[in-house]
C-alpha cells in the first residue's frame, strides 16, 4: 500500500491547474484596471483645458527607460528558457532562468525608483504628473509581486519540487510575469515613444 501511494500524483499536472485559469482571469482584471488608467491619460492629452501640459516639462529621456525596457524583456526571455527547461527535465536551467528573471526585474525596479527620483515635478503638481506616477507606480507593484513569485518558485525549484511532469506552477508564474513585461510595453509607448511621434499624447 505504501509503495502505491508513493506513486500517486502530488500536485498539478502540467497546465492543468485550477491556478492557471485563476491566473487568467487575474490577468484579465488587471490588464482592464491598466486599460482603464491608460484611456485616462489619452483622454486629459486632448483636452485644451487641462492645467499643464502633455508631458509636463517636454518629452522624458528615453535612454534610461529605453535601456530599461531591454533589461524586462531580458527578463522575460530568461522565465521562458526556464519554462523550456523545465519540460525536458532540467532543473538547473530552470534554477538559472527564474533567477535571472527575477535577478532582472528587481534592476528593473531599482532604474525606475532612480527615474523617479530625476523627475522635476510631484505627484500631485498636474493631471500629467498624477497620471504618470500613478500608472508606472502601479506597474511598479506588480513588479514586486511578479519578482516575489519568480524568486518562491527559484527556491522551489532549487529543492527540487518540479519536474517535467509537474510545472504548472512554472507556468502559472511565468504566465503572470510576461503579462508584466507586456503591460510595460504599453506604458512605454504612452509615456516616452508618443511625444516623439509630435501626438499630443
Amino acid at each position: 500500500m505504501t509503495e502505491r501511494l508513493e506513486k500517486l500524483p502530488v500536485g498539478a499536472m502540467d497546465t492543468r491547474a485550477s491556478g492557471w485559469w485563476a491566473m487568467i482571469f487575474t490577468i484579465f482584471t488587471e490588464a482592464s484596471l491598466f486599460a482603464y488608467l491608460l484611456f485616462s491619460y489619452y483622454y486629459l492629452a486632448v483636452q485644451p483645458h487641462v492645467p499643464g501640459t502633455f508631458p509636463e516639462g517636454g518629452p522624458p529621456p528615453l535612454g534610461i527607460a529605453a535601456v530599461n525596457t531591454a533589461i524586462l524583456l531580458a527578463s522575460s526571455v530568461a522565465v521562458g528558457w526556464a519554462q523550456l527547461g523545465i519540460e525536458h527535465d532540467n532543473k538547473w536551467r530552470l534554477v538559472a532562468g527564474l533567477g535571472s528573471g527575477a535577478l532582472l526585474g528587481a534592476v528593473f525596479l531599482v532604474i525606475q525608483g532612480f527615474e523617479w527620483a530625476d523627475r522635476p515635478f510631484a505627484l500631485s503638481s498636474t493631471p500629467y504628473s498624477s497620471l504618470y506616477f500613478v500608472i508606472t507606480g502601479f506597474h511598479m507593484a506588480h513588479v514586486v509581486v511578479g519578482v516575489l513569485m519568480l524568486l518562491t518558485l527559484t527556491f522551489w525549484s532549487w529543492r527540487g519540487l518540479f519536474n517535467s511532469r509537474r510545472f504548472a506552477h512554472i507556468h502559472i508564474g511565468a504566465l503572470y510575469w510576461h503579462f508584466v513585461d507586456a503591460v510595460w510595453i504599453a506604458v512605454f509607448f504612452t509615456f516616452y515613444i508618443t511625444p516623439l511621434l509630435g501626438l499630443k499624447a
